[in-house]
């Protein structure tokens, strides 16, 4: 003999799984309302990170481990590298923002124009 299920668990379950695809859809707007203000405090961030660490690099001649003592709190997530050829160090706010200061005799640290 066949056992079957009750109708009343087939049924929650399926209630369950209708409701279930609303959770990805209220992920993808929350993302989408916070986005704008999320990636200006990102590209902001790394503007900030690129001049400072360039002015700390090139201008004073600090190592640029020692220049994330001048970040501001709340800077951890930058991330610093450094092209010495180019005299440039670019900071980036990880899968949101990229920003790259070079140095140039007479104007110092100068951020690459925004796209």
């Amino acid at each position: 003999m066949a056992t079957t299920k009750p109708t009343s668990a087939i049924s929650g379950r399926s209630r369950r799984r209708r409701w279930l695809w609303l959770v990805p859809i209220a992920l993808l707007a929350v993302l989408a309302w916070f986005w704008t203000p999320l990636n200006g405090y990102a590209q902001a961030g790394a503007s900030y990170g690129a001049r400072v660490a360039c002015s700390c690099r090139y201008v004073a001649g600090r190592a640029l481990g020692d220049c994330r003592k001048d970040f501001e709190e709340g800077m951890g997530l930058i991330v610093l590298s450094e092209d010495a050829e180019a005299k440039s160090v670019t900071a980036r706010f990880p899968l949101l923002a990229a920003q790259t200061a070079t140095f140039r005799p007479g104007p110092g640290c100068v951020l690459e124009p925004w796209e």
